[in-house]
């Protein structure tokens, strides 16, 4: 199986993704790193780690990258979908939604969420 990072430039998207890799080692599984924004990470960090990684992009004529990574989830059987959150507002919460969101509501599979400056162990 794969665990699958939403993976993202921001400060939570790079804490998913170390997460996600201890995950990944301590599962025996392969790391997916579906990227929603920014650039992906060096291969060399997943080697360091004993990960094998491999990456995915949304398709690039469509305009739900979210959607295309809960497919993605879908279609390789992913054992857990890691992603980083931060803190928002009710305000926040009701002016405006988030790709965070739409993945806990929306997904079949186990969902890890994960905060900058925290630590799971």
């Amino acid at each position: 199986m794969t665990v699958l990072i939403a993976g993202t430039d921001s400060a939570e998207g790079q804490a998913a993704y170390a997460y996600a890799l201890t995950e990944a080692a301590r599962r025996g599984e392969e790391l997916l790193y579906f990227v929603l924004s920014g650039d992906r990470p060096s291969p060399k960090t997943a080697a360091d780690a004993g990960v094998t990684e491999t990456y995915a992009e949304p398709d690039s004529r469509g305009k739900d990258g979210v959607g295309d990574l809960l497919d993605m989830a879908e279609r390789i059987d992913a054992s857990a979908i890691v992603i980083g959150i931060r803190h928002r507002t009710p305000a926040s919460k009701f002016i405006m939604g988030s790709a965070a969101q739409q993945i806990i509501l929306q997904a079949n599979t186990p969902v890890i969420c994960v905060k900058p400056g925290t630590s799971p162990f």
